[in-house]
């Protein structure tokens, strides 16, 4: 259903009807900066939101949670770095973000709930780094169980930070 609710959404990429997206050279890297400043922000209190969902909130010092925090969100960073940059490769075009916007926003978020539902699995069932408390929804994947909240964190967060990168840079005809 969020995929579907995704699809939806990206489909209309950058299509402003009538009216043309600025494509003065800055656009694209303006784009860059406000999605990852709406990564760092989303993805710094999504982890403390679920941080209770681990282990780490009860046998942890606070000190252990507040690495975890920052340690995470930095992990997220790189993965919405990684996952934006592979999807400009793929998708993206001179003109992005007026043109292939929708496409590499959605390619960007399924490389991103893919790799974290990799690392999640990785971390939890083979090298144990970390544990999901009690509380955590837990999806089984075969023999994998993958955590529900880190693998939302991916759909919702991206998809939070690309429609500010819609908003933000409004068509060429109303800048001044």
């Amino acid at each position: 259903m969020a995929i579907a609710l995704l699809i939806r959404y990206f489909s209309f990429g950058a299509d402003l009807g009538d009216r043309t997206m600025d494509l003065s050279p800055g656009v694209w890297l303006r784009a860059f900066r406000v999605y990852l400043g709406a990564i760092a922000v989303g993805n710094l209190l999504w982890e403390i939101l679920q941080l209770p969902l681990y282990t780490v909130w009860t046998t942890g010092t606070v000190g252990e949670q507040v690495f975890a925090v920052v340690h995470c969100t930095g992990g997220d960073l790189l993965i919405a770095l990684a996952s934006l940059v592979l999807a400009l490769l793929l998708f993206g075009t001179r003109d992005w973000p007026a043109a292939g916007f929708g496409q590499v926003a959605l390619t960007a978020i399924l490389f991103g709930v893919a790799y974290t539902a990799f690392s999640e699995w990785l971390n939890v069932s083979v090298r144990q780094s970390w544990a999901y408390a009690d509380w955590m929804p837990i999806i089984p994947v075969g023999p994998a169980r993958i955590g529900l909240s880190p693998l939302a964190q991916w759909i919702v967060v991206p998809t939070i930070a690309f429609w500010l990168v819609r908003r933000w840079l409004p068509p060429k005809s109303q800048r001044a």
